[in-house]
């Protein structure tokens, strides 16, 4: 793979060096791990994270940088063995799998020719659109490492969803981070994907046929998108989430701040879509560590791999417009109670089983069902946990790469001051993107090198 220069109007980023980052310990044999069930659910999208590193919380070179991530780098990946692997098309199945033959992660190197604090943060399109290598199908890990002239830095971090969801990509972050700075290890990951295995014989509530859909990766690839999609980012501050919560928790009912923030989408949707549409959806993504149990065996928060279901929430446009923000959290919170018990997770294992060989994609991430908006919750996400030993960051969120989605998408992070903010990185239509920053409330505020103090 080329490293080519990418340059638009405002700066250019070269590219300097690569390197293939290999695990140091010794691992086991090069082996097959078959994927679970819920790994077929993931739709192999790339995942990437970024991090913002300030000047004046290092004084380290980059080339000192580089060296010690590669370090720690390799010594993570002795822990998380199948993330320095391959993944493949099983020649029978077609469905992929993960070969652990150490083949390693792709570790990338660039200098950016402005500083931090000239980025638009607020338009990702803008800020980071063409200004990370594409994804290599050879490598299921990748990092670049991209310095700035100030003499901050950003790292982003990508991985491809069959290797895991949120909660396996902030293990092995944290302890990277954790190695990095020579911490005692806080955990040991988990990667019996076994432990998903389907029941026998598997049974399922048939509603599940309505929810889920069997597909390819061309169908993924090549999914439908209505309208354009813009990415954002912004800044929440504590105060706005507090209110939100307040409102909407009455009557000695105490609502998250996950339910008060989406009721408040919610209302705030049914002003920015056609006037056609009769219905809207938003669905919740929901991690069943935990609460997963098979063959007397308990799924814990330290099980690598993919283990999300998704919550669905339909209503008409009317219902939502006219009810109270209070009335929206508690249609929110019977939405996501559905699908938090085990006997969900092992009808949803059941129905992929019943509909093997292939991916599976909830019906509401493809596209169908629109006008849709699905919420992830990062809140247990690492931001100043990931130190590499040349201090915290001062931001830390998630970045699409993805071309075509089906559905708008919100995703949720801490701030990184720890001081009850949150970060949000919105992918959704310009009308959504209006209605938001132009509500009263301005709940939603763009995200700039001020809120950072860059």
């Amino acid at each position: 793979m080329a490293l080519v220069d990418a340059r638009d109007d405002d700066y250019t980023v070269s590219f300097i060096r690569k390197s293939v980052v290999k695990a140091t310990a010794t691992i086991p044999e090069p082996y097959v791990l078959t994927l679970s069930n819920l790994d077929l659910l993931s739709g192999r999208f790339p995942v990437t994270y970024f991090y913002i590193y300030h000047k004046e919380k290092h004084n380290s070179s980059s080339a000192s940088i580089a060296d010690e991530l590669r370090k720690s780098l390799a010594n993570c990946l002795s822990h998380f063995y199948p993330f320095a692997g391959r993944i493949i098309s099983n020649t029978e199945t077609h469905e992929p799998e993960i070969v652990c033959d150490n083949t390693g992660a792709l570790f990338l190197e660039a200098q950016s020719s402005n500083s931090l604090k000239e980025l638009d943060l607020y338009n990702l399109n803008k800020c980071l659109e063409g200004k990370l290598v594409p994804t290599n199908q050879e490598f299921p890990v990748q990092v670049q490492l991209t310095n700035y002239k100030c003499g901050g830095i950003i790292i982003t971090f990508t991985f491809d969803h069959a290797l895991g969801d949120a909660s396996s990509f902030s293990k092995f972050l944290l302890m990277w981070s954790q190695i990095a700075r020579k911490k005692s290890l806080s955990f040991s990951p988990d990667h019996r994907r076994h432990l998903l295995r389907a029941r026998n014989p598997p049974i399922y509530n048939p509603s599940f046929d309505e929810s889920f859909i069997s597909c390819s990766l061309h169908d993924i690839h090549n999914i439908s998108t209505p309208r354009t999609l813009v990415k954002r980012l912004y800044y929440i501050d504590a105060s706005s989430i507090d209110m939100l919560q307040k409102i909407v928790s009455i009557d000695g009912t105490k609502r998250t701040k996950i339910e008060a923030f989406s009721a408040y989408i919610w209302k705030i949707m049914v002003k920015a879509i056609d006037k056609g549409h009769k219905k809207c959806k938003m669905g919740w993504l929901v991690d069943g560590r935990t609460r997963i149990c098979t063959y007397n065996e308990k799924v814990t928060e330290n099980y690598i791999g993919n283990a999300l279901s998704i919550a669905v929430g339909e209503a008409s446009v009317s219902e939502i417009d006219q009810a109270l923000l209070s009335d929206v959290a508690k249609k929110v919170h019977n939405a996501i109670s559905k699908v938090t018990s085990a006997e969900h997770f092992l009808d949803l294992i059941d129905w992929i089983e019943w509909n093997k060989p292939g991916l599976m994609l909830s019906k509401i991430v493809l596209g169908q069902g629109r006008p849709a908006i699905v919420v992830s919750s990062g809140r247990r996400f690492p931001v100043t946990e990931v130190d590499f030993g040349f201090g915290s960051p001062v931001l830390g969120t998630v970045y699409s790469t993805i071309k075509k989605l089906g559905v708008g998408y919100i995703n949720q992070r801490q701030g990184a001051k720890g001081d009850g903010s949150w970060t949000v990185s919105a992918i959704l239509w310009p009308d959504m993107i209006e209605a938001l920053e132009s509500d009263s409330n301005h709940v939603f505020q763009p995200m700039t090198s001020n809120h950072l103090k860059l």
